[in-house]
């Protein structure tokens, strides 16, 4: 039996006969066009035209690992929509952050999400933290060509490592560039085009063996920065209860905040530079 010629109920031999645990190279095979990558790759740049994601931020706290992200996407000088979400639980033990083209990154979301449940049910276990960061990168990888065209997708990934030996924390973060490289990152991170303003307010807020409800401050502490000083990244938006997403990674496993929690702490930062400048 060859890959194309039918078995048993209709089903071709990539369908019967494949025992391998990625699902994206067994769409490769069967579907190889609805892979993000494998799409024709457009001439011009453009990057202006699409909608883009910004700002993602993730730290580290003595229980596990927090990811935020702002609700702004922006399609050159243009806010295209303002409440997006950026970031998602990859699976039970780990969130994804994206930065860059909004519609390939949400697709490319959606298959690794897909990609870690398939090689669970193939073998049976869940892959280790290492192996997901692998993962993504392959897939990061293969979106080469349209990030050259001005659609890249920059995520960032984190999760919490089932693995750790005692005595190391159990968050770890990780970052990647648009040919697919991986790289763990120390404490906290951040992606986007604010990311340079979230970095600057974490190195001052962030530090190692941070309480959780500290941490979380620190998360969303560092999008309002992000978003004083860089116009693609938006701000808490009380007036349409539009703020940060946060995602809280630990040994309970994958947890969304509830929207009332992030506000209340937006509501405190808020304030607080309010009376620093005389205003409360």
């Amino acid at each position: 039996m060859n890959g194309s010629s039918p078995g048993r109920n209709g089903f071709t031999a990539a369908y019967l006969d494949r025992v391998g645990s990625s699902f994206t190279d067994f769409l490769a095979v069967t579907a190889p066009d609805l892979l993000p990558g494998r799409r024709p790759i457009p001439q011009l740049p453009v990057g202006d035209i699409t909608p883009h994601g910004t700002t993602i931020v993730a730290v580290t706290y003595d229980g596990g690992v927090l990811m935020g992200g702002d609700r702004r996407a922006t399609m050159g000088n243009l806010i295209s929509s303002r409440d997006i979400e950026k970031v998602y639980p990859a699976d039970a033990w780990s969130v994804i952050g994206i930065a860059g083209a909004a519609g390939i990154a949400i697709e490319m979301v959606k298959l690794y999400q897909v990609e870690l449940e398939h090689y669970e049910k193939i073998e049976g276990l869940t892959l280790s933290l290492d192996g997901k960061a692998n993962r993504l990168a392959q897939m990061i990888r293969g979106n080469l060509g349209a990030a050259l065209q001005g659609l890249a997708v920059v995520p960032l990934f984190a999760g919490y490592d089932l693995d750790a030996a005692p005595g190391t924390s159990p968050g770890r973060i990780f970052s990647y560039d648009v040919t697919g490289g991986n790289y763990e990152e120390r404490g906290y991170s951040a992606v986007g085009s604010g990311s340079l303003f979230a970095r600057n307010s974490l190195k001052k807020t962030w530090r190692p063996g941070l309480g959780g409800d500290a941490a979380t401050r620190t998360i969303v502490e560092a999008l309002y920065d992000a978003a004083d000083d860089d116009s693609a990244t938006g701000g808490p938006d009380p007036v349409r209860r539009l703020y940060p997403i946060v995602y809280r990674v630990d040994a309970e496993g994958t947890v969304r905040l509830p929207d009332d929690e992030v506000s209340a702490i937006a509501k405190r930062i808020t304030d607080e530079r309010s009376a620093a400048d005389g205003q409360g």
